[in-house]
């Protein structure tokens, strides 16, 4: 446990370094804290901060950086959000897509970092399905879901069918499966297979199986915007092999994904700070997030990635409204 003194002068640091990125020496620790400390007493505090892992002195300077662990304290115990007056323009209800896009733009553009969002999670239900001829053996199948998301595939099939054929195929899934899951047609047109023809019967399922993969794909979808806005952070433009390891994170995005996902279990913005754990690998790099919902219901995640160096009072108010932008225009987009 800190003592007071100990808790002023860390968080003195902390906001120092996040305002100019200069590691912070006694002198200007002592100006930037208003405490009336002699500079013995100050690098005392600095060297017990120092061994208790909060804070580290690079090589180059006398001076010392906040750890991992140092921003962790410093955002759980001493952090109080900035609510500054943001005017973001509104998102306006649309397609959903459009309005993920349009989200992780406006998080770029307010933070001057890289925003990301997470599609909605959706169930597997289709309100229409059609089929389109495009060769011998080869077809479309266009799945539209019950928020007018489209997904278009492309089957092949040892049989070749008809348009007319293909018509038929498509009213009678429309007719007797529309407001089911994927597994759930899979399943009824198993146990119904032996009353509808063969080739027939095949075409079906092989729409099935192509929707339910479309559909799961969909579910995997990051929207990634302001990547380049990395290159003006000092943290990261005089360091090309943490440029490099950033923009290799965002290019595989497995990895925030990964990451997205599990902010979506826990209620309200999230911080996580690079280094600390496996859940944000890289050191120079943190992350703000929260979920956002649909009538209710958490459906996907968004968030703002930066250098760890970052001004969070802010990024927590910009996360926190866009959230509550995207949830609104979502939940009114029928």
């Amino acid at each position: 446990m800190l003592d007071e003194r100990s808790k002023l002068l860390l968080k003195a640091l902390v906001e120092r370094y996040i305002e100019d990125g200069q590691p912070v020496g006694s002198r200007t620790l002592s100006r930037a804290s208003g405490l009336d400390l002699s500079a013995a007493t100050i690098r005392n505090v600095m060297a017990d901060l120092e061994a208790l892992g909060l804070i580290a002195s690079p090589h180059t300077s006398a001076g010392r950086i906040p750890t991992a662990k140092g921003y962790r304290l410093f955002v759980d115990t001493m952090l109080t959000a900035n609510r500054e007056q943001l005017s973001p323009p509104q998102l306006i209800p649309d397609q959903p897509q459009k309005v993920i896009v349009n989200a992780a733009q406006l998080l770029s553009s307010l933070s001057q970092f890289v925003g990301v969002v997470m599609a909605p999670r959706r169930t597997s239900v289709f309100r229409h399905i059609e089929f389109l001829r495009l060769s011998e053996g080869r077809f479309l199948v266009i799945i539209v879901s019950p928020d007018g998301d489209v997904q278009n595939r492309v089957i092949f099939s040892e049989t070749d069918f008809t348009q007319t054929q293909l018509v038929e195929v498509a009213n009678f899934l429309n007719m007797h499966y529309v407001g089911m899951t994927m597994e759930q047609v899979r399943e009824r047109l198993a146990t119904e297979v032996d009353s509808l023809r063969g080739e027939i019967a095949t075409l079906m399922l092989a729409a099935v199986n192509v929707s339910s993969e479309a559909f799961e794909q969909a579910q995997d979808e990051v929207v990634i915007s302001g990547e380049r806005n990395l290159l003006a952070v000092s943290d990261f433009s005089k360091n090309m092999g943490n440029l490099r390891r950033a923009f290799d994170l965002f290019e595989q995005k497995t990895q925030i994904l990964r990451l997205l996902d599990i902010s979506s279990q826990a209620e309200g913005v999230r911080i996580y700070i690079g280094g600390e754990s496996q859940v944000v690998p890289f050191e120079e790099l943190s992350v703000v997030s929260a979920p956002y919902e649909v009538d209710g219901q958490v459906v996907g995640t968004l968030g703002v990635i930066g250098p760890t160096r970052m001004p969070y009072d802010r990024m927590i108010h910009i996360v926190d409204i866009t959230s509550r932008l995207v949830s609104n225009a979502l939940s009114h987009h029928k």
